[in-house]
């Protein structure tokens, strides 16, 4: 991949914000740095960073997709409440993958797992 220094901008700032961001956000973030990109510059680079494996782009957690810097296989855990989406450790189920792979004869390639509940701070206002 060629340099881009806008690319490189983009990316700087999504790891800088480890919010899993949307790219509406991103794009406020990154206009702070440089007033003259664009959104459809924005949303080029990301696409191009997520096809290269660079960053993960998260679709189907809101109408938005998310873009994750965290390239590591991990699931996510997104609060009903607040909106805030976590990182989760693939490693606290090892087993379903081979139980899947088992009863059905597939392969998995990859997985995009996401959990749904109120996060420690929204289920402490609850109780």
């Amino acid at each position: 991949m060629n340099y881009s220094r806008q690319r490189e901008l983009i990316l700087e700032t999504l790891k800088e914000n480890v919010v899993h961001p949307t790219a509406e956000y991103l794009y406020e973030k990154v206009r702070e740095k440089d007033k003259n990109i664009s959104l459809a510059t924005l949303y080029r680079n990301l696409n191009k960073l997520a096809q290269m494996k660079l960053i993960r782009k998260i679709d189907g957690l809101e109408n938005s997709a998310h873009f994750d810097h965290n390239t590591h296989e991990h699931y996510h855990f997104i609060c009903d409440k607040c909106g805030k989406v976590f990182d989760v450790d693939c490693n606290i189920a090892p087993e379903t993958f081979k139980q899947i792979q088992d009863t059905t004869g597939c392969l998995i390639t990859g997985h995009d797992i996401t959990f749904h509940g109120l996060c420690s701070e929204c289920k402490g206002e609850n109780q």
